[in-house]
């Protein structure tokens, strides 16, 4: 079998996507950067940035800094709010081709709701993922997704909102006391995927100045430093799944997702799309050099499509090793 035999269309509500590949939400923008190297098209969906109802500055710089094997970031929700974004970036992205999962947030319960509103019949848009991993301003600060029941009302309240044919992921933080408990209600209360992971939350020192190297002090870790963490919690997601503890919908894994090697580990965890993010900021163009990876990967060990491993790492006795490389004399 050639890579180009590889058949990668997945699912997703009603439609079938070309490739389970997407953009991690935040990392390429409302799609215009992302652009300029990658034909948007050319990927399964594009995730945008979070969209609130208003627009927000973000947070006090200095907000990003790099570490060994990622970086931190509090960046704080920058954004030109709803009305901006249907007014401006939709058209452009739906012109495109772009098959659009917006992610969305808010400060109370309300806000999801009146944002996800707003989104209904939009052109391009096929999703609507629930960024749950933010401070809940109803709930002294504490993050909505560290809540499996305030999480379910988030869930169920957008569910309610947007059309009954636009799927509704939520996004859920590694920070989380259990993330299967915060899975089962998410699923529970209608959410038609889940996204896992958003960043965990890290912390770094300047050595120049002596002292923490993000103006907010906290923010949140991605890049390769979270990929186990993030395997970890769509393995154990999927095992509750098949163990019938949580109904059974798609998993988006994400974390310091670089190759195709990494993708293929997502899907054998039980992930049946996958995104690419942090890497996007030194590798633009590694959406497609991911794909082609992952192509000659699957074809490598005699799989012919993309869903014949997802899950499989949970199911006993299966074994496909990949041939050595060639040796050149």
């Amino acid at each position: 079998m050639t890579p180009e035999e590889v058949d990668l269309r997945v699912p997703f509500g009603a439609l079938t996507l070309p490739n389970p590949l997407t953009t991690a939400s935040g990392c390429a923008g409302y799609g215009r950067e992302l652009a300029r190297f990658v034909p948007l098209d050319g990927l399964g969906s594009v995730t945008t940035r979070t969209v609130m109802r208003a627009a927000r500055a973000g947070s006090a710089t200095p907000r990003m800094a790099e570490t060994p094997s990622g970086m931190l970031n509090a960046i704080g929700l920058q954004g030109s709010g709803v009305e901006a974004f249907v007014r401006d970036e939709l058209p452009w992205l739906a012109e495109r081709g772009a098959r659009v999962v917006v992610s969305i947030a808010g400060e109370r319960l309300e806000e999801y709701t009146e944002v996800a509103a707003r989104l209904n019949g939009q052109p391009g848009v096929v999703g609507v993922e629930l960024n749950i991993s933010c401070p809940n301003a109803a709930d002294r600060g504490l993050v909505f997704a560290a809540n499996p029941a305030v999480s379910y009302d988030v869930v169920r309240a957008v569910r309610r909102t947007v059309d009954a044919a636009l799927p509704v992921l939520a996004k859920l933080s590694p920070d989380a006391t259990s993330v299967t408990e915060v899975a089962s209600a998410c699923v529970q209360a209608g959410a038609d995927g889940l996204s896992m992971i958003n960043t965990a939350l890290g912390l770094g020192i300047d050595l120049e100045t002596l002292r923490p190297a993000l103006a907010g002090v906290t923010g949140g870790l991605s890049g390769p430093a979270v990929r186990p963490i993030a395997l970890r919690c769509v393995y154990q997601v999927h095992a509750a799944m098949l163990a019938g503890r949580i109904p059974a919908v798609p998993i988006t894994g994400m974390g310091g997702l670089r190759t195709g090697r990494d993708a293929l580990e997502f899907a054998l965890a039980g992930a049946s799309h996958v995104a690419v993010g942090t890497t996007l900021f030194n590798d633009p163009t590694a959406p497609l050099r991911i794909l082609d990876e992952l192509r000659g990967e699957l074809a490598a060990r005699g799989f012919a499509t993309f869903a014949e491993v997802v899950g499989l790492a949970h199911r006993p006795g299966t074994h496909r090793t990949a041939p050595p490389p060639e040796r050149t004399p």
